[in-house]
């Protein structure tokens, strides 16, 4: 692997869903502000939540030796957004947005710090996304938590 190992390995991977990876790469790499807007629903979809849902739900998610596929906090944390394959079912439970199709993320560059959004998990390059199931589980689990 390159200079900066998992954060090159997720910029290479997270730049497979632009139309025009090498360009996307270019972009986001001169932009000051270290984010890009990235198309959801053919690599990936994005489950968001409250931040106080989505925090409990990274918990849950955490005690299994399983990984969590990538997870984003923006604007102070008040959403949390859980990378799941495209169209797979979201949780029944709590208020939950999907970012699929026809919509466009802001994606911070991996290993670098923005104003708005961060990561909390990593993409680890190789495509691992969350299992829907298990987030499903998850959301469950915290809600009754309550």
């Amino acid at each position: 692997m390159e200079d900066g190992g998992e954060e090159a390995a997720a910029v290479r991977w997270l730049a497979t869903a632009a139309p025009d990876p090498v360009r996307c790469r270019e972009e986001w790499e001169r932009n000051p502000l270290g984010v890009t807007l990235l198309p959801a629903g053919s690599r990936w979809d994005v489950l968001i939540v409250g931040a106080g849902l989505g925090r409990g739900v990274l918990e849950r998610l955490r005690e299994a030796p399983v990984p969590t596929g990538p997870v984003l906090a923006d604007f102070g944390e008040a959403r949390v957004g859980f990378f799941v394959p495209p169209g797979a079912a979201g949780p029944r439970h709590g208020p939950v947005r999907r970012a699929g199709q026809g919509s466009w993320v802001v994606v911070p560059y991996p290993g670098r710090s923005t104003g708005g959004v961060r990561w909390l998990v990593l993409p680890d390059g190789l495509g691992t996304l969350a299992d829907p199931m298990r987030l499903r589980w998850a959301v469950h689990r915290t809600v009754e938590a309550g």
